[in-house]
């Protein structure tokens, strides 16, 4: 027999919260096969199989909050595929023949808890109705193909209530902690987006074939601005501020249905666009596979939040604790432009974005975070792409 456990899943962090079994008991699981997914403050990982057998015990469920290296589950490694294992009085679920197959397909369960026959699944399905905001007619309050067909001719008449996910409990906690423990400023002024302009035309692929966004090319801007403004590249440890030395730069990334992450790529002072491009490729792919690590998540110092759509102007974020500062991007838009010369002025098509910053007022005013936007804008202006990518 074989223990599974909860392994370390990072620095400081102590215990995860069993949120789904890939298997149930009797199922034969492979070693490194995706067995359970546990989330924690951090991250939500896929946990894989530590032996090839039966699975043959459950002991933490879903839902239960489980210390690191507490045992899960067990599994018994002499069960070969296929085998069921037999112990004394275990009972073995029986199992209908393919040659003696159930005449009735069995009703199920909506997510409500409401009967649900397979034929009434499909009507609602087929119409995009969702068997929770129907009330059924018939036995028991089973969901009838008359109810169903009813709700297709006139849409569903309930509110649909909807359970928040963990991942959005667990972003909102935060966000609320954070704005209500952070006394927030925020600043933003309009920079010249002529450098948007000149990437297009030389290309946005680096040597390394990693694409170049223009959130790279400001995040880079970012970083080297800090050199000049330390107290903004810091954190907050009980009531001192610890100004660091590296710079460890967050991104802000939507996670589809489930709130945002932010993975964050560790000592980004020094890189060039091309290098920086390199990394927050990898931490994207990870994330997109679900292979990010916990302490891929953990020490970020500054966070950098790209321009949410094509047509977002700014965004006010939250500070992100215990960091004091977070750098917002707006779309590149064409924008009319007055150009002066030797006193006379030109009216022509020039790219604009803003750039916002909110600020820990405890470490910073209006001022200074002004003052760092406006030298990011001109690091970004005098940025030489051709040696960067």
């Amino acid at each position: 027999m074989t223990d599974v456990t909860l392994p370390s899943l990072g620095e400081s962090v102590t215990e995860g919260i069993i949120t789904k079994w890939f298997k149930k008991v009797g199922d034969h699981v492979a070693r490194d096969e995706p067995l359970f997914e546990v989330s924690t403050d951090k991250v939500d990982s896929e946990m894989p199989s530590p032996a090839s057998g039966e699975l043959v015990e459950i002991i933490a469920g879903e839902g239960d909050t489980v210390a690191t290296g507490s045992r899960v589950a067990v599994i018994d490694e002499s069960v070969a595929p296929g085998a069921q294992s037999r112990s004394v009085g275990e009972t073995v679920a029986y199992t209908p023949s393919p040659s003696a197959p159930s005449s009735r397909v069995a009703d199920v369960p909506s997510a409500n808890g409401v009967v649900v026959s397979p034929v009434v699944r499909r009507i609602l399905a087929d119409a995009g109705v969702e068997s929770s905001t129907l009330r059924g007619t018939g036995a028991g309050g089973a969901i009838t193909r008359r109810d169903a067909e009813r709700a297709v001719a006139q849409g569903p008449s309930e509110a649909l209530v909807v359970p928040l996910s963990h991942g959005r409990r667990r972003m909102g906690h935060h966000m609320s902690v954070s704005s209500q423990g952070t006394p927030h400023g925020f600043v933003a002024i309009e920079v010249d987006g002529t450098i948007f302009g000149d990437l297009e035309a030389i290309g946005r692929v680096t040597r390394d074939g990693v694409t170049i966004s223009d959130e790279m090319v400001v995040s880079l801007a970012a970083v080297r601005a800090l050199g000049e403004f330390e107290f903004l590249n810091a954190t907050f440890l009980g009531e001192e501020l610890v100004i660091h030395r590296t710079v460890n730069l967050g991104f802000v990334r939507a996670v589809a249905d489930d709130g945002m992450l932010v993975p964050v790529v560790h000592a980004a002072a020094g890189l060039t666009l091309r290098a920086l491009a390199r990394r927050v490729s990898e931490l994207d792919d990870r994330l997109a596979s679900r292979q990010l690590t916990a302490d891929d998540l953990m020490g970020g110092t500054f966070t950098v939040i790209g321009a949410p759509s094509a047509h977002a102007l700014w965004t006010e974020p939250i500070i992100i604790q215990p960091e004091v500062a977070i750098l917002s991007m707006g779309a590149v838009r064409l924008a009319p432009v007055v150009r002066t010369s030797k006193g006379d002025s030109t009216l022509e098509v020039g790219r604009r974005m803003v750039l916002g910053l909110a600020f820990d007022h405890r470490v910073c005013e209006p001022v200074g975070a002004a003052s760092y936007l406006e030298r990011v804008a001109e690091l970004l202006a005098g940025m030489d792409l051709e040696s960067e990518r």
